[in-house]
């Protein structure tokens, strides 16, 4: 199993300036409810992302609260305009007190 937290971020390589692009994020995680059992009938306690926040240069453009209701090794899109050369940086923080982050330089031309 990969490691909890690892995170992919996929979008275009090149990108105009002011340019409307994709962007995909995939982060390993098992995100449990806390409702499921183990075979000998334990339950699993709740282990999940509550929170993302994006980060484009200094500014934080969105923060979404997250519940159990959202599947293992989540993914999500999302749509950025490329207006600068700056870092982008997601962030995901679950109920255990886990960050994990990623950051992608962004240079449109």
């Amino acid at each position: 199993m990969p490691a909890v937290g690892r995170i992919k971020i996929r979008m275009p390589h090149t990108i105009s300036r002011g340019q409307v692009v994709p962007v995909d994020v995939l982060v390993t995680h098992p995100m449990e409810t806390g409702l499921r059992k183990t075979k000998d009938g334990k339950v699993i306690p709740a282990y999940f992302i509550n929170g993302v926040d994006i980060f484009y240069g200094g500014d934080r453009i969105t923060h979404c609260d997250w519940t159990i209701a959202v599947s293992a090794n989540p993914f999500m899109t999302f749509y950025l305009k490329a207006d600068k050369a700056a870092p982008l940086r997601i962030v995901y923080k679950d109920n255990k007190g886990g960050v994990y982050q990623e950051t992608v330089q962004i240079n449109p031309r």
